[in-house]
């Protein structure tokens, strides 16, 4: 669990994990001629993009920025808006779930419009892709999902809800691993080798359906 900064008169409640993280990818700087991928998440997303890159080499220049801030945290803004100041994306594969748990549901909800209006300003024209956030299971017993996971499935629908209001389509990953825990590592969050390939597998068809 996370521990909360103090909130001043007007400003966001503001939680934090004990450690924080960001990891910015940004390859092919300085190419030009194909279409400019950013996969935006957490260490979901971190474990899955080096495969995603490679599935699209030649077709797309993959970059990432993955990270512990959650929604509801005006640090995660932030770091988005680094990155797209950097840098212009064409396509734009974002999940953000599994972190923030001192956030209530409806937090989670309110701050979701904020994202997306994050990024369609800092990158504009780009094709938005939302990604469900994956189960939790029990560590050491992978066949039994986490009483997590059902906040999950809620924050799933809520950002399922605006994202069809906003036209952004969907990549269901909670549904390609729903039902195979053998594509779980043995902590009930994070995927191995088998997982990791099926999600970069529909993850890149998802890009390549919108670049087309």
């Amino acid at each position: 669990m996370g521990s909360g900064i103090p909130a001043f008169a007007g400003q966001p409640r503001v939680v934090r994990e004990n450690i924080e993280w960001l990891d910015v990818w940004v390859p092919d700087v300085n190419a030009h001629g194909l279409p400019r991928v950013l996969l935006l998440g957490d260490s979901i997303t971190r474990g899955y993009g080096p495969e995603v890159e490679q599935k699209l080499k030649g077709k797309a220049y993959v970059a990432r920025l993955a990270t512990s801030k959650s929604l509801g945290d005006p640090a995660l803004l932030a770091e988005v808006k680094l990155v797209l100041g950097e840098t212009h994306f064409d396509v734009i594969h974002f999940n953000n779930g599994l972190h923030g748990w001192d956030y209530t549901e409806q937090e989670y909800a309110q701050a979701f419009p904020d994202l997306v209006r994050t990024l369609r300003q800092g990158a504009r024209g780009a094709k938005l892709i939302w990604a469900t956030t994956t189960p939790v299971r029990e560590a050491g017993q992978l066949n039994q999902l986490s009483p997590r996971t059902e906040r999950v499935k809620t924050r799933n629908r809520m950002a399922g809800e605006i994202a069809a209001r906003e036209h952004i389509p969907v990549d269901d990953l909670f549904r390609l691993v729903e039902d195979h825990p053998e594509y779980y590592g043995k902590d009930g969050v994070h995927f191995n080798s088998q997982g990791v390939a099926a999600e970069a597998t529909q993850v890149a068809g998802k890009i390549q359906e919108v670049l087309k």
